[in-house]
């Protein structure tokens, strides 16, 4: 290998803020669909804890290994008001605290996959889900929830909109001795993927293997720096520049991505990279272009 690429990865690692912000493991519950809810949480309890139940020490071992920090170990699952709907509950509740006790066993940080897929209409499971969303939040630790209201070619539903709205004040209210900490773990997107590692958006969408390793990477310090090297340059230079850098970035999700796979036995699904800002201070790729965008306007 390149000593130069090295190098360049570890001072990535270092100096950058660069890290592999999760390893999720999608799993899906289709074949634990059954119209007695309680049996139905047996089957998904059962599921969650067998097929992931080597992910966190895995985790650990690639980040020793390696060298690289992995920050969360999640799992995501197939959207629950489908798994749901086929039983006669009212609520969900149950649902999401039996997701909280797979995910408390197997030590990870969080499961995804307490979702809502209502862009072009209601089915009973979606509805019945939405109204059990702020308390299921403010009952559980671990679990995300997410609501996709709208797509490029349906348009949005109105109602699911409004009715989020109320959604997300209520889980406000319920998780209010937690500042409001509910509504970290809830999202209402349009054009939701099937295989996004991200939470709190994260679930295993329908057309998925059943089992999958999905990675996502942080970069936005590591672009950043980048960007500096380009500063004046036209803003071609800084769309290649960008591109290079997502590259090399996606290239070591890719190899802790494969690396989980082979040792799981799962197969690997993709690699999502982020250039969303963290907490450090000036850590914002949005930052820097719009510097860059000023200095090309004088």
């Amino acid at each position: 290998m390149n000593v130069k690429n090295i190098l360049e990865t570890i001072n990535m690692i270092e100096e950058q803020k660069l890290d592999i912000r999760t390893i999720t493991m999608g799993i899906s519950l289709l074949d634990c669909i059954d119209s007695d809810g309680e049996k139905a949480r047996e089957k998904i309890y059962k599921k969650i804890t067998t097929c992931a139940k080597d992910l966190v020490k895995v985790g650990q071992e690639i980040e020793s290994e390696f060298g690289i920090p992995i920050v969360n170990k999640r799992v995501s699952v197939t959207p629950i008001s489908i798994i749901a709907g086929a039983c006669d509950d009212k609520d969900y509740v149950e649902f999401a605290k039996v997701l909280d006790k797979a995910a408390e066993e197997l030590g990870i940080d969080f499961i995804g996959g307490f979702s809502a897929l209502c862009q072009k209409g209601y089915t009973k499971g979606d509805e019945i889900l939405i109204k059990s969303i702020p308390k299921a939040l403010a009952c559980t630790n671990k679990v995300c929830a997410s609501v996709n209201v709208g797509s490029t070619r349906a348009g949005m539903n109105m109602d699911a909109i409004k009715q989020m709205g109320q959604v997300i004040k209520q889980t406000a209210e319920l998780t209010k001795d937690k500042k409001g900490f509910g509504c970290a773990k809830l999202v209402v997107f349009c054009n939701a993927v099937e295989d996004n590692p991200f939470m709190a958006g994260a679930f295993h969408g329908v057309g998925e293997s059943d089992t999958v390793i999905n990675v996502g990477v942080s970069g936005p310090g590591v672009v950043q720096r980048a960007l500096e090297k380009v500063r004046g340059e036209s803003f071609d230079v800084v769309a290649d520049t960008i591109k290079n850098t997502a590259f090399k970035v996606t290239r070591m999700g890719q190899l802790v991505a494969q690396e989980a796979s082979k040792r799981l036995g799962i197969p690997f699904g993709i690699v999502d990279l982020s250039l969303a800002p963290t907490p450090a201070i000036g850590d914002s790729v949005a930052n820097k272009l719009l510097e860059h965008m000023e200095q090309q306007q004088h």
